[in-house]
């Protein structure tokens, strides 16, 4: 084993170059490149400073209108991402319709929630073909019926959990959809947490993440796709989607224009 020692750090950095695999297309005399892992994409263009910023929703909706109204104030179109649960929630309608007359991408995030594999073992599937392709067809059959949004209208999906593995991506494909998740390296998706939990981060946690690493990271943040829950378990009362005008100020004095998710990701396939 000391003998393959010097070898063992070679060998992980060429792991993470291969999972972490960039797609390199032409555009003019730049190159775009995209970066992506399971099979979904993870990260636009690294070369553009461009962020998309996205949000999801399952069970709450608090922030939801403080995020349209700073979004509207500060001109940033945004994506969101629902169950087809809080599609159906009559509570949200109003939200909703809202987000898309004022030119928000609204897309799925499964039907009912669902974990699709194990968190101990990731390649470890918990639902089949036929049970997920029901669900998120689920998904977007209520996104038509209610607000008139059809698969070929909103092709990007992001998974239930953030969480995922190289058959939900296939699976994806197969029924015509782009599964992305969010982009590593901060903790913005740590906002739904709770005091309570072993993994509980606070939003002075959360935004020191963002800006330490936008300053730190060799590309910044260019191509980021930064995911912010819409509500949060009453328990929290630390609300990170509060931070949001003073995160799109931040960012747009650091040089980023704010981009919707289907143009960040439009030329990568």
């Amino acid at each position: 084993m000391d003998s393959l020692s010097p070898f063992i750090p070679r060998f992980v950095v060429s792991i993470m170059t291969i999972v972490f695999m960039v797609s390199i297309t032409s555009c003019n005399s730049s190159q775009s490149q995209f970066i992506y892992s399971h099979g979904a994409i993870i990260r636009g263009d690294t070369t553009q400073q461009e962020i998309a910023l996205i949000f999801t929703g399952g069970d709450f909706n608090d922030g939801g209108y403080e995020i349209l109204n700073t979004l509207s104030k500060r001109g940033v179109i945004a994506g969101f991402f629902f169950t087809g649960d809080f599609y159906r929630n009559p509570k949200n309608r109003e939200l909703i319709s809202q987000l898309k007359s004022e030119g928000h991408y609204l897309g799925p995030h499964s039907d009912k929630h669902l974990l699709y594999c194990s968190w101990e073992d990731r390649d470890s599937l918990l639902v089949t073909k036929e049970e997920f392709t029901s669900d998120i067809l689920a998904n977007y059959a209520t996104m038509d019926s209610l607000f008139g949004i059809k698969k070929s209208d909103a092709p990007y999906f992001i998974p239930p959990y953030e969480w995922y593995n190289d058959s939900i991506a296939a699976w994806s494909r197969d029924n015509g959809l782009v599964l992305f998740n969010y982009s590593p390296g901060t903790i913005s998706h740590a906002d739904y947490t709770t005091p309570e939990m072993k993994n509980y981060r606070s939003s002075s946690e959360i935004w020191k993440s963002i800006t330490e690493y936008e300053q730190n990271s060799a590309n910044g943040m260019n191509g980021f796709i930064l995911l912010i829950h819409i509500g949060t378990h009453p328990n929290r009362t630390d609300k990170f989607y509060y931070k949001l005008d003073d995160l799109i100020q931040y960012l747009d004095k650091r040089g980023y224009t704010f981009t919707r998710i289907d143009s960040l990701l439009s030329n990568s396939n």
